[in-house]
């Protein structure tokens, strides 16, 4: 076991610098901080949005229902001093997408699954391990964001549509902030902002997920209609302790 001082881990991606001349570079992302993976259509296409400041990746899905993209860092496991994800983003639409933005255990490399989704008015609890987010569906009754969390596909408090809402729905091309923190009892706090109000306590809720069960921070988006979804990526950042036990 060797210990030195660089303990903690920081990952901030603004997207300086993309460049999409050619189709390879289309599909990658700068100095390897960020990773993504789609479904099995894999067919979105990535450009940088020059005009607006501070580096912005725009992704547009497939014109195909489920179609969707998942952008990761990590593994981080909580019970190293925690763990935290922040990105701040906007999407198109919101009558035609579903977006997960938070900490998942289990990400398909070869096809991601969103974590969580929500249709009418109940959650769906896809992962098979932990995960503890704030998830948008537009397959849901009333727009909002909702915190969800839990293992094993079993929600880990109280799942009502109305108990775990932020009163605070997406609005169309108009940046959220999404932050995520878990500390390290499992442990999880819901932050949330859009462009009048700064951060906000969503949620807190004891014991979302085993602390020593590595999580992957994600953004995750997913279309709800036979048409192409587009998000935008301002910045994505996480962080996490080193495991010195090792």
């Amino acid at each position: 076991m060797g210990i030195g001082n660089k303990g903690r881990i920081e990952v901030l991606e603004h997207f300086m610098g993309y460049s999409t001349e050619s189709a390879q570079e289309a599909l990658r992302l700068p100095q390897g901080k960020v990773n993504y993976c789609a479904d099995s259509a894999a067919s979105g296409v990535f450009a940088l949005v020059t005009d607006e400041p501070g580096g912005i990746l725009q992704i547009t899905t497939d014109t195909t229902d489920n179609h969707g993209y998942a952008f990761s860092i990590g593994p981080f496991a909580p019970s190293d001093g925690g763990c935290a994800m922040e990105a701040r983003f906007k999407v198109d639409a919101v009558d035609d997408l579903a977006v997960y933005c938070g900490f998942s255990e289990t990400l398909a490399a070869a096809g991601p699954v969103m974590p969580a989704e929500f249709a009418t008015e109940s959650f769906i609890y896809n992962g098979t391990g932990g995960m503890a987010g704030l998830q948008f569906d537009a397959d849901g009754t009333t727009d909002d964001w909702r915190a969800c969390g839990g293992d094993a596909a079993a929600a880990a408090f109280d799942a009502d549509s109305d108990a775990t809402r932020a009163n605070q729905a997406p609005v169309a091309d108009e940046f959220d902030v999404i932050r995520v923190e878990i500390n390290p009892h499992g442990d999880v706090d819901y932050w949330l902002a859009d462009k009048k109000n700064g951060l906000r306590l969503i949620k807190h809720a004891d014991s979302v997920v085993t602390a020593t069960d590595v999580q992957f921070a994600v953004l995750m988006l997913e279309s709800r209609a036979n048409a192409a979804a587009v998000m935008e990526i301002d910045y994505m950042y996480a962080s996490g302790g080193t495991d010195w036990t090792q």
